[in-house]
């Protein structure tokens, strides 16, 4: 069976700290990926670095603040992205394809089995797929807020086996290595460990990621059942080491099943429209049965959302235990807290559905 990776190099890799793309660096992997592929490994490569390279290309001395001038800078910065690793990759004979997306293309349902269809015809046809945000439409309210976080969406988009996050680091640590010298390398973990985000860092400069989106993403993408590892991407030679079963960098694993396809999508949605708080006995039932949530267990509603969007739903305790899409509206929602389906029609003159979430259209994080 052909394995399948998710290639995620972040842009302190692709920039070399700001002064431009590494295109010898970019040439090293292509040479990498090349290899994998015609071992039998389908890729995906998820890159960042366009705003850094159009930072350098306008001449700009630092990153700017402002939303329409970091767009600028992707604008011009993504077509030297693309540029080189299609050069790159044709010394191989490989063709790339420039995939932008933006959260909306993968939180509507629809669009998001759409860009399915089109990465699994380009893997299944040996074209390499190179995603990036699209930084240039892309606004901080719909953004992924950073490419790890897309590199696990991705994952489960096309149902990869590992996702590759390369960094400039070795790995996770149990301890800040700046600030620690007995900090020791964390080889192996669980993807869903909540203790490991303890030991993590900020990124850097020219990156919008650190650690702990590293170690998010690596959650994300055990949803799917993928494995994650964190490793050094300037190492000599580290995607074959890893292909060939070296240990390298820190490998992350699922320790759960994976979710079916529709519960991966609600689970890893990154933008919800509000909030259900629950009482303790329809948390239990939840947890225990997986049944459909009932307004009769509903203790308040918040947020702003219609009917099919997308709700966080959390126990007495404050903790979210599930998400799914709602079947009311705020205001319809608010007047049915604690009543039963049976009052549906009296209180809003209609009755759209007798569950506030149907559990077909609901994921439970706690069982």
């Amino acid at each position: 069976m052909r394995k399948r990776w998710v290639v995620k190099i972040g842009s302190s890799l692709i920039t070399a700290d700001g002064e431009g793309l590494d295109r010898e660096a970019i040439a090293h992997w292509a040479s990498q990926l090349a290899q994998l592929q015609a071992d039998g490994v389908d890729l995906v490569l998820v890159c960042s670095g366009a705003v850094a390279e159009g930072i350098v290309r306008l001449g700009w001395r630092e990153r700017p603040a402002a939303l329409h001038l970091l767009q600028v800078a992707a604008a011009v910065g993504q077509t030297g992205v693309v540029e080189a690793w299609a050069r790159a990759l044709a010394d191989y004979g490989l063709q790339a394809a420039q995939v932008l997306l933006t959260h909306e293309d993968l939180s509507y349902r629809q669009r998001y089995l759409n860009v399915k269809s089109a990465l699994q015809a380009m893997v299944a046809r040996g074209v390499l797929p190179v995603i990036n945000e699209n930084d240039t439409v892309t606004t901080d309210e719909i953004r992924f807020g950073d490419n790890d976080s897309l590199a696990a969406l991705v994952a489960n988009l096309v149902a990869a086996d590992t996702l590759l996050i390369l960094t400039d680091q070795p790995g996770l640590f149990d301890k800040d290595p700046r600030q620690h010298h007995d900090a020791q390398l964390i080889k192996q973990g669980y993807a869903e460990d909540q203790s490991l985000r303890a030991v993590a860092g900020d990124g850097g400069k020219w990156g919008r990621g650190g650690m702990v989106t590293k170690l998010l993403a690596a959650e994300r993408a055990a949803r799917s059942g993928t494995t994650t590892v964190i490793a050094p991407g300037a190492q000599p030679g580290v995607l074959w080491s890893i292909y060939q079963g070296e240990p390298v960098g820190t490998c992350l694993l699922p320790s759960k099943p994976p979710l079916e396809a529709r519960k991966q999508w609600l689970a890893n949605q990154l933008q919800l429209r509000g909030a259900l708080h629950i009482d303790a006995g329809a948390a239990r039932v939840l947890r225990s049965q997986g049944s459909s949530l009932l307004a009769a267990g509903v203790l308040e509603a918040q947020g702003r959302f219609r009917r099919g969007e997308l709700v966080s739903i959390h126990g007495p305790d404050g903790v979210e235990l599930a998400r799914g899409l709602v079947n009311y509206s705020i205001a319809a929602t608010q007047k049915l807290c604690g009543e039963s389906s049976t009052s549906f029609a009296r209180i809003l003159g209609y009755v759209a559905e007798p569950e506030l979430v149907h559990r077909d259209n609901m994921v439970v994080f706690s069982q």
